[in-house]
């Protein structure tokens, strides 16, 4: 796969670069010009055969819309896998936060029903016992 990207992204840059170069020919064109523009559109239609025949290899690229938003918006598009670890960590972060305000409160609530009914609890962490040995 990544060898048809390079392929692909060597069609597009070849293809960029014929673009730039039929427009500096355009912008100051002379009829003795003529036969070197042609080449130029033979070569950029040439291109663009070569690009439509990637497409069949990679269609089953899939690529997330927000990408191109990054793209209309004149970003980099790598900056979507970097803001996307980054919004990852953030809620990685977040959800653990939770787990240890859980995990606190859970052993606080054991403390005070320890106090308050000592039998069921020790009863209850004994049925835990028994449980954990059963799953290892």
């Amino acid at each position: 796969m990544a060898e048809k990207l390079e392929q692909l992204e060597q069609h597009l840059e070849q293809f960029i670069e014929n673009t730039r170069q039929m427009g500096i020919i355009v912008s100051d064109f002379q009829p003795q010009g003529q036969p070197v523009l042609n080449q130029k559109i033979h070569a950029m239609i040439t291109g663009m055969q070569e690009i439509d025949r990637c497409k069949a290899q990679l269609q089953d690229v899939q690529v997330p819309l927000e990408v191109f938003e990054y793209i209309d918006q004149g970003r980099n598009p790598q900056l979507y896998t970097k803001d996307c670890m980054e919004k990852s960590l953030a809620k990685n972060e977040q959800v653990k936060g939770k787990i240890d305000a859980l995990k606190k409160f859970r052993s606080q609530l054991m403390l005070e029903l320890d106090k308050v009914f000592p039998e069921e609890i020790a009863k209850y962490k004994a049925a835990r016992e028994i449980v954990k040995e059963e799953h290892t």
